[in-house]
């Protein structure tokens, strides 16, 4: 059967993007290397052409010079034209990336498309808004037992805040005028009591101490309040 149809051939997978642009990049390589050398050899030859003199011998060297020169321009144009494929398969490869991206963006977008869908099938926004609303009565309730609670027994409710003011107001005017006159507060002066011992009681003034004593037996003090030395006793 081989023989009459003949057998399948294996064919090979045509080279990818990368392969070619490596493929071209080794190549421009090479004749890189090419121009190198030429350029080492062009260099040589100039050097003995300013170091022979005009004749025979010089036209020699410039001529080999001249063929270098061709090689090294043919090379150099090879070289453009590699560098100019690489950039093409650059291009393409750029674009083949951002297709690949474009459809791996596409791919995710459907797939959370799809779950935003199934997510919004469980929630609705007229549940929302009665959650919101029983949310804002409770608030309220749980105000007004604040309130409530807050509340004084002590204070009427009838208390006009104005008139409240006011009297504060007449209370720290008279307090500054306290202060102004005696230069201390009423409510700071030490309270002054009577002399219940002399007013109410009637007692009579203690006894004087030197009352019926001689004088001569009277001691005198120094300045003091010690007993005086007598002068006979500092003379001796």
């Amino acid at each position: 059967m081989r023989r009459v149809f003949g057998a399948k051939k294996n064919t090979e997978p045509p080279p990818s993007i990368q392969d070619a642009s490596d493929r071209i990049n080794k190549r421009g390589d090479s004749v890189e290397e090419k121009i190198k050398k030429l350029d080492v050899e062009l260099c040589k030859y100039k050097e003995q052409i300013k170091n022979t003199r005009p004749g025979p011998a010089q036209e020699a060297v410039k001529a080999r010079a001249m063929r270098v020169l061709k090689q090294k321009k043919m090379y150099e144009g090879q070289r453009d034209m590699l560098y100019n494929q690489t950039f093409n398969l650059d291009q393409v490869s750029f674009a083949a990336e951002g297709l690949k991206d474009a459809q791996q963006t596409m791919t995710a977008l459907k797939s959370a498309n799809k779950e935003l869908k199934g997510m919004m099938k469980t929630v609705k926004l007229q549940d929302i808004d009665n959650l919101q609303d029983e949310m804002m009565d409770l608030m309220d309730v749980s105000s007004e037992i604040q309130e409530t609670l807050g509340r004084s027994y002590s204070v009427p409710d009838g208390l006009d805040e104005d008139d409240l003011m006011g009297e504060l107001e007449a209370l720290e005017a008279d307090m500054g005028d306290e202060t102004e006159a005696d230069g201390m507060p009423s409510y700071l002066q030490p309270d002054k009591e009577p002399d219940y011992y002399n007013d109410e009681l009637n007692l009579p003034a203690p006894p004087n101490r030197q009352t019926g004593a001689p004088s001569s037996r009277v001691q005198a003090e120094d300045e003091f309040g010690l007993p005086a030395v007598p002068q006979a006793s500092l003379r001796g």
